[in-house]
């Protein structure tokens, strides 16, 4: 069977499979990984991050551009997957991946996993005098959001290096329907300056003697292909603030673009075409004369990981069947936090027809700890393993013990047999 054309396995690719009717994960049969190592069990094939980076890299170079591709650490933080990434490159290369911290405390978790502080951009909010000590005790990059922060980080730096986070009022959200997201729109919000407000940041800088080199935006929110247009005009948008911010004196020397690359997620949806994202990039900043920094996280690593969990319950109920897993939402939270949709897959019988409704819930003490409702589904028996699939970005940095319910374990593969 074609299993990539087959829409009950639509999501399948070297690395995620069915094989025997079965799903391997990195040429692992999933079912014996899961009777090896127990349930509940994150899975990871890191060759598929390798691959998106390199996807991003190639479209990048093929159009041209001077480029550093760093990982958004909000998205995944474990040290085996940063080692992983840590080794795809020598440091200051173009291979290589530097990371993007949103926190203090993952800019030590980054310089404690083998990053130099030079390879390190963080991008903050909010930030307390109690961050700002913290993060200006290193030499990395600091991007600032607010002009009351470009003030105090001034105040106790003056003379250093800095970033403006630019808010273009317009981005690119998921499958491109509304374009509607939180971090850049025509609505006021938590991030960025505005293009009225420049003067007043060149301003603040000149008198603490700060100089602006960067000038970094994120205005995506999982837009693939559909939401290029939208994309568009935000880097338009961004192009002319840093030509102002140029002519007002700031050497700038990076335009970071963020993240916020989107991976299919749905039956019918087409990858993200890489190389049109990287014109759209050249064509605005390519005159600029700026590296081009980009920083996803849900690309590069949303796709290398997935849930094993196994089926604890079979139950009709008031005409309702209903699955019970032996995990819950507090291990694939962004589900329930942000509505990210997921493929259940039941491991033993991948590209089954699947003529069943089920209700699948998981062993969290609360009413809404449901994975899916009138789930189509293959028959299924207590003792069964169900995958969670493409859930390696957020879930396990977000994984909390409520309930007391122990975070999983995980396995990582760096090959694929």
């Amino acid at each position: 069977m074609d299993t990539g054309t087959d829409p009950r396995t639509w999501w399948s690719r070297p690395g995620l499979d069915v094989r025997d009717g079965r799903l391997a994960i990195a040429g692992r049969d999933a079912e014996s990984l899961a009777a090896e190592h127990g349930t509940p069990l994150y899975a990871f094939d890191l060759k598929r991050v390798e691959e998106q980076v390199r996807a991003l890299q190639g479209a990048l170079s093929r159009a041209g551009l001077p480029h550093r591709v760093r990982l958004a650490m909000k998205a995944q933080r474990e040290p085996e997957v940063l080692a992983f990434v840590r080794s795809l490159g020598v440091p200051g290369t173009p291979e290589s991946v530097g990371i993007d911290a949103c926190s203090p405390g993952e800019v030590l978790h980054a310089l404690a996993n083998g990053w130099g502080p030079e390879e390190i951009s963080h991008t903050g909010t909010n930030m307390s005098d109690r961050d700002l000590e913290v993060l200006l005790g290193h030499t990395i990059h600091i991007n600032v959001d607010l002009l009351s922060q470009l003030d105090r980080l001034g105040l106790k730096s003056p003379g250093r290096r800095v970033g403006l986070r630019l808010n273009p009022r317009a981005g690119a959200a998921w499958r491109g329907e509304s374009n509607i997201t939180l971090y850049s729109g025509t609505e006021p919000g938590k991030f960025g300056i505005y293009a009225e407000n420049l003067d007043d940041a060149v301003a603040i800088a000149y008198k603490h003697r700060l100089t602006i080199v960067t000038a970094h935006f994120h205005v995506g929110d999982g837009f693939l292909s559909d939401g290029l247009p939208a994309f568009e005009e935000a880097v338009r948008r961004v192009a002319e603030m840093v030509g102002r911010l140029k002519h007002l004196g700031c050497p700038i020397e990076e335009v970071n673009t963020g993240g916020g690359l989107g991976v299919p997620q749905l039956p019918g949806e087409e990858r993200l075409d890489l190389d049109a994202w990287a014109v759209i990039l050249a064509r605005h900043l390519g005159p600029l004369d700026v590296v081009v920094g980009v920083e996803p996280g849900d690309f590069l690593v949303k796709e290398a990981g997935h849930l094993l969990a196994e089926v604890v319950t079979v139950e009709d109920r008031m005409g309702a069947t209903f699955v019970g897993l032996d995990a819950g939402w507090n291990l694939v939270n962004d589900h329930f936090i942000y509505r990210v949709p997921f493929e259940l897959v039941m491991c033993r019988s991948a590209d089954a027809e699947r003529p069943h409704a089920v209700t699948i819930s998981g062993h969290i003490n609360e009413g809404d700890d449901l994975f899916a409702e009138g789930y189509p589904f293959p028959p299924v028996s207590e003792g069964d393993v169900v995958a969670i699939l493409n859930i390696g970005g957020y879930n396990q940095a977000m994984a909390m013990t409520h309930c007391l319910r122990p975070v999983a374990k995980a396995v990582y593969f760096d090959d694929r047999i």
